[in-house]
C-alpha cells in the first residue's frame, strides 16, 4: 500500500508550496516600516520568522488533517452513546501540537495560539460532549505548551465540509528575545549527534492511509493488536507536544544545531535543512505496536512506512557531541520523555540512511521548499 493511494500526493502538493513561497518573497518589504525584517531562510523551514530590534518574531499555521474523522467513525464502531468519550480531547491536543511543534523547532516559544473549528452544519457542536472535549482539550494542550489560548474562530460551511464532519487547524505565534538562541540550520556540523525524541504513536499524519487499511478490515477500527486494544484506539493516541523539551534545553545551556518534527514526508524530514549532509541512522527506537499492525494490515514495506509515518520518533534534535545528547536525555526523562542517541551527520550528499533497514532516502524526495 502507497499512501499517494490514499489521495496525498506530495509530488503534486509540494510544487505550490514551492511556488507561493518564491511568490511570497515580493512582500518582504512590507515589514520594514515596523523596523522589522524578514529572516529569509526561514522559509521553506516549519516556522517562518521575522527579526525585530528586541528579537524574532515566528509565526506557524497547520491542519489537524483527517485524525478527526477516525475519531467519530471509531465512536461509531463502539456505538458510544454521547454521554460517553469522545476522544476530542486527544484531537484537540493533536491540532494544538500540529502548530507549537512546528513553531519550536527553530528555538521559537509559543506565546498566543488560536483554535480553527469549522464544520458543515453548526447542529455539530449540539454534541455536548464532543465540543466541551474540544475546548478541554485544547486548554490542556495549551498548558503543556506552555502558550496562551487566545480564541478562534467556529465557520459553518455549508457545501464545502460534510455536515457529519469538522475541519481543525491552528495558529501559533511565538518569540525569541535572545536572539542568540536561535536554532538555525547554518549551525549544523560534520559530526553532529542525532537525538530521536519518542512519539506516541501515529500522531496525525498518515491517518489517510490508516483509515484505508481500517476499511479492508473485517472488523474495522475495532480490530485487535496483540495487546488487546483496538486499532481505532490505538489511532487515537493523542500527539506529543515537545515545546518544553526544546524550551529546557536551551534554558541549560545545550547547544541545538537543529530540530525537526517528524510529521508529514516521514523521516525524510530528517534532512530539511538544505545543506548538503548525510544523516545517518544506526539505533531505530522501539517500534510501537501500531506501525507493526499498519505495515503488517497495508502491507506496507519499509520504504514507504519510513517515508510517511513517524515510526516511533515524533522529534529530533542535532547536538554537536555526544555529551550534549546525553543532556538532552536527561531533560527528556524528566519530562517523562524517552529519547535515543540514534546517529551522525556526515558532510557530504544530502540524504537520509537508515542503517538497520537498509533505507535510503534522497534529496529529491523531499521537495519542500
Amino acid at each position: 500500500m502507497r499512501y499517494d493511494e490514499s489521495g496525498v500526493n506530495y509530488d503534486e502538493l509540494d510544487p505550490y508550496k514551492r511556488v507561493a513561497q518564491q511568490l511570497a518573497g515580493y512582500t518582504d518589504t512590507n515589514a520594514t516600516r515596523f523596523g522589522f525584517s524578514v529572516v529569509g531562510w526561514s522559509r521553506g523551514e516549519s516556522v517562518f520568522l521575522v527579526e525585530t530590534p528586541w528579537g524574532y518574531l515566528g509565526f506557524v499555521v497547520e491542519g489537524l488533517g483527517t485524525k478527526s474523522t477516525v475519531a467519530d467513525l471509531y465512536r461509531l464502531a463502539c456505538k458510544v452513546s454521547t454521554a460517553n468519550r469522545t476522544y476530542y480531547t486527544n484531537i484537540a491536543q493533536c491540532n494544538v501540537a500540529m502548530a507549537v511543534n512546528d513553531l519550536i523547532t527553530l528555538g521559537v516559544y509559543p506565546v498566543i495560539y488560536n483554535q480553527y473549528a469549522a464544520v458543515g452544519d453548526s447542529a455539530w457542536f449540539q454534541d455536548l460532549s464532543r465540543s466541551q472535549d474540544i475546548a478541554a482539550g485544547t486548554l490542556g494542550a495549551c498548558l503543556t505548551a506552555r502558550c496562551v489560548w487566545g480564541g478562534g474562530e467556529t465557520p459553518a460551511l455549508s457545501g464545502i465540509i460534510m455536515p457529519q464532519a469538522i475541519d481543525l487547524a491552528g495558529a501559533t505565534v511565538g518569540i525569541i528575545t535572545n536572539k542568540d538562541r536561535i536554532i538555525n540550520p547554518d549551525h549544523i556540523r560534520d559530526g553532529d549527534v542525532i537525538v530521536l525524541i519518542e512519539s506516541s504513536g501515529i500522531h496525525a499524519n498518515g491517518l489517510s492511509m490508516a483509515r484505508r487499511i481500517a476499511d479492508k478490515l473485517p472488523k474495522g477500527y475495532l480490530a485487535e493488536l496483540p495487546s488487546g486494544r483496538t486499532y481505532g484506539e490505538a489511532l487515537l493516541d493523542p500527539t506529543h507536544i515537545y515545546v518544553g523539551l526544546v524550551e529546557d534545553c536551551l534554558e541549560a545551556g545545550i547547544p541545538i544545531h537543529y530540530a525537526v518534527n517528524i510529521t508529514g514526508h516521514g523521516w525524510r524530514k530528517l534532512m530539511r535543512a538544505k545543506q548538503p549532509f548525510t544523516y545517518t541512522v544506526e539505533k531505530l527506537p522501539t517500534q510501537l505496536p501500531i506501525f507493526d499492525f499498519i505495515q503488517a494490515n497495508g502491507p506496507v514495506d519499509d520504504l514507504e512506512a519510513y517515508g510517511t509515518f513517524n515510526m516511533g520518533a515524533g522529534f529530533a534534535l542535532y547536538v554537536p557531541s555526544e555529551r550534549d545528547a546525553l543532556r538532552v536525555l536527561g531533560v527528556a526523562s524528566r519530562l517523562g520523555l524517552t529519547a535515543l542517541i540514534a546517529g551522525h551527520i556526515s558532510a557530504g550528499e544530502r540524504k537520509v540512511v537508515i542503517k538497520p533497514k537498509g533505507l535510503e532516502f534522497k534529496a529529491e524526495t523531499l521537495g519542500v521548499r
